[in-house]
């Protein structure tokens, strides 16, 4: 890619996604969910963010030092105020009473299947007919490009929100339904992924495209929710046979085009680590420490041509931020640069940091974020 219009921070961030040997550790976005923390991160009045969320946002990301962000987010702390949610219908994993699909109630396993055998599974096949891959290339291309320019030089726009894989229905279906389906029609939910991995395929094809004509930064993180604090939400063993096959099918044209493709971890993913890998993914973001993410474990493994992984590391955003102390936060941060990979390690939080975290506390990641990003390693006790 062009990195002449790039400035020290973004070509920081360059440098990382490509493992080459830096000075300093680059700064993941901070997306904060809190006005009030906004406000003062960007040095804004009160009520300022809600006034003007794109420009306060941005203020904030460029007054944190941020290197890369992927996904813009400027817009998604509108839906909190101080005590946290408020905004949007319930749905199908948020408490909805009553879950209704193109006129059929979903209330059993079999109304899951008989509304993805009739409505979803031609849906599919059409889509993955019709896919117009040139189309889909100019679109991510010109997406991209407005994101970078809004962002300026000082970051570096990398992935998010635009490749496609076959993913679990919970969202649709709701939980007790759809695991319910999943364990007793296992052929039903192949089917479901093998035709969502035949939309997808034609999706990524038209994105590894984008990436090789575009000069995007060949870093894009996936993201889809698969585990809980306890494991993940099926058997991975299940997942052997009927996902992971389609999920390695529909990557392959990014794996092909070199992209670096990271998974955002929400619970306890380890069991998958080893098959993202094996599927040709080349790190990770997010990691809940508490749930038994072993981030040292991670970090030492290597990727399926033997390299070292691209790691997002952060502070934690369930346990540290919200109930340490700045000493905490401190330790934290040492400990994770001190156990990551010697390149291609990026820093931030682990995720949404939600209202009601102590400012200070914010203040203490500011200040190491800004610390290794001068300081690198040599920062770590």
């Amino acid at each position: 890619m062009d990195t002449a219009h790039l400035g020290p921070g973004a070509r920081l961030a360059l440098d990382t996604i490509l493992q080459e040997p830096t000075t300093g550790i680059p700064s993941w976005m901070l997306h904060i969910m809190e006005h009030d923390a906004i406000e003062r991160l960007a040095g804004a009045s009160a009520g300022a963010y809600r006034a003007d969320p794109d420009g306060v946002y941005l203020t904030m990301q460029r007054c944190l030092g941020t290197c890369l962000l992927d996904q813009y987010l400027a817009h998604n702390p509108l839906s909190m105020g101080s005590e946290g949610y408020e905004g949007g219908p319930r749905g199908a994993t948020t408490g909805i009473e009553r879950i209704v699909l193109d006129g059929m109630p979903i209330d059993s396993p079999e109304a899951v299947v008989e509304h993805m055998e009739k409505h979803v599974f031609p849906s599919l096949r059409q889509a993955a007919a019709a896919f117009d891959e040139d189309s889909r290339t100019a679109e991510i291309l010109a997406s991209e490009e407005r994101l970078q320019t809004m962002l300026g030089p000082s970051m570096l726009k990398s992935g998010h929100g635009f490749v496609r894989l076959p993913g679990l229905a919970y969202g649709s279906y709701g939980y007790q339904h759809y695991f319910a389906a999943y364990a007793l029609y296992p052929d039903v939910m192949e089917k479901h992924f093998s035709l969502q991995a035949d939309v997808a395929l034609r999706n990524n094809r038209a994105a590894a495209r984008a990436y090789a004509t575009g000069g995007l930064a060949p870093l894009y993180r996936l993201d889809h929710d698969m585990a809980d604090s306890r494991g993940t939400l099926v058997r991975p063993e299940s997942l052997d046979r009927i996902w992971f096959p389609h999920l390695a099918r529909c990557l392959e044209p990014l794996v092909r085009a070199d992209v670096r493709l990271i998974w955002h971890c929400d619970g306890n993913l380890m069991a998958m680590v080893p098959r993202l890998l094996e599927c040709g993914l080349r790190g990770f973001q997010g990691f809940q420490y508490e749930d038994g993410m072993d981030y040292e474990r991670i970090c030492r493994m290597r990727d399926s041509d033997g390299r070292s992984l691209i790691i997002i590391a952060g502070a934690s955003v369930t346990r540290t931020l919200p109930f340490g102390r700045p000493v905490d936060v401190r330790r934290e941060l040492e400990w994770l640069v001190r156990c990551g990979p010697a390149t291609g390690l990026f820093l931030g939080g682990s995720s949404s940091i939600i209202p009601g975290t102590p400012y200070r506390n914010l203040e203490t990641l500011a200040e190491g974020l800004a610390y290794f990003r001068t300081h690198g390693r040599s920062g770590a006790n």
